[in-house]
């Protein structure tokens, strides 16, 4: 039986208050790690290849368990969306050599216990790569698939706005709504991502919220006739915003609220009355109500990749020990595209 040595794990070290810092981590050697599944486990032992980076993971770093999802354990391994390879597998749906998608350590190697909601990667499709298995055909991308299609009900002709919009969800939320016909303004950090929303994403116009001294002017510059769906990955001011931009029957997806970084000090909100007198429809979602889709999205956001439709970008980070870093710059805006980690 082979054992590894020294198994690379960033560990979470203690509930954080506030925006993540690296320290709130640490990259440590763990114990050996021997390569076999327990027999009657259903288990599986596995290679991470790539790691994904998501802002909810924040809220696992909190002592709050009023939550979707319970928080992280302090000294634990951290744990998220991955791609990995089987090593060794106890189960009869998994086979060495088979790639898997689905929630593992953030480690170079791992036994994963629970299995039930693991993907089999059908790598016969050469022409998508591993890695967009946490990004594009993952949990991000399905999250702008059923954000777009199930909650903001899209019509043609539609004046769409996205937040965060050359992030991992807002980039494919942006090109859905250009495929579907409508006029689409994305905000973004910087001018360069502002450069990529135009220039390689398709959308119609964007703008740095940096580059704005008033959100409200920026958003009637280029919905002067207002906004059918808000797509909101962020939250606090922009929402405020749009709440005063949109048109009669609007619809706001609220998919994440990166700009608030505390729940013991949380920011309000302003201009609620708006969806009175506009008869807006705000509705928060979590991709996980809508996995019933999942089957379908696969089939047509992976046609859509193969035949040039859209494109998706990614930010790609070398090493485990790069993790913490690329982690704690989502929340600073320094990733362009979709985080990844190539363990």
């Amino acid at each position: 039986m082979e054992i590894v040595e020294n198994n690379k794990q960033v560990i979470f070290k203690n509930y954080i208050e506030g925006a993540p810092k690296e320290t709130d981590m640490e990259l440590k050697l763990g114990k050996n790690m021997k390569m076999e599944a327990p027999e009657g486990s259903g288990a599986l032992v596995v290679k991470n290849l790539y790691l994904s980076c998501d802002p909810y993971m924040r809220g696992r770093m909190r002592d709050f368990l009023d939550s979707y999802i319970p928080p992280f354990v302090p000294g634990s391994v951290i744990e998220g969306f991955g791609v990995s390879k089987v090593l060794v597998s106890d189960n009869a749906n998994f086979k060495a050599g088979d790639f898997v998608s689905g929630i593992t350590g953030w480690e170079e190697y791992s036994l994963i216990k629970r299995t039930d909601q693991l993907r089999k990667i059908e790598k016969d499709d050469i022409q998508i790569p591993l890695s967009y298995y946490v990004g594009l055909l993952g949990m991000p991308g399905f999250t702008a698939y059923a954000g777009f299609y199930e909650v903001c009900e899209p019509k043609k002709g539609d004046f769409v706005f996205v937040s965060a919009a050359s992030g991992a969800v807002g980039q494919l939320v942006g090109q859905l709504a250009k495929l579907h016909g409508c006029y689409v303004v994305g905000s973004a950090g910087s001018s360069q991502k502002v450069d990529l929303l135009k220039n390689k994403l398709g959308f119609d116009e964007a703008f740095s919220y940096k580059e704005e001294l008033d959100l409200d002017v920026a958003l009637k510059r280029y919905f002067k006739e207002g906004i059918d769906i808000y797509f909101d990955n962020v939250g606090g001011p922009m929402l405020d915003a749009a709440l005063l931009n949109m048109r009669v029957g609007g619809r706001i997806a609220v998919c994440g609220m990166v700009s608030q970084h505390s729940i013991s000090n949380p920011e309000g909100i302003h201009n609620l009355y708006n969806i009175i007198n506009k008869r807006v429809r705000i509705q928060g979602f979590l991709q996980s109500d809508y996995l019933h889709l999942f089957p379908r999205f696969l089939k047509v956001v992976s046609s859509m990749y193969k035949e040039g439709k859209i494109v998706y970008i990614e930010d790609m980070n070398e090493g485990l020990e790069s993790a913490p870093s690329a982690f704690v710059g989502l929340f600073s805006g320094k990733n362009v595209g979709k985080q990844v980690i190539h363990v």
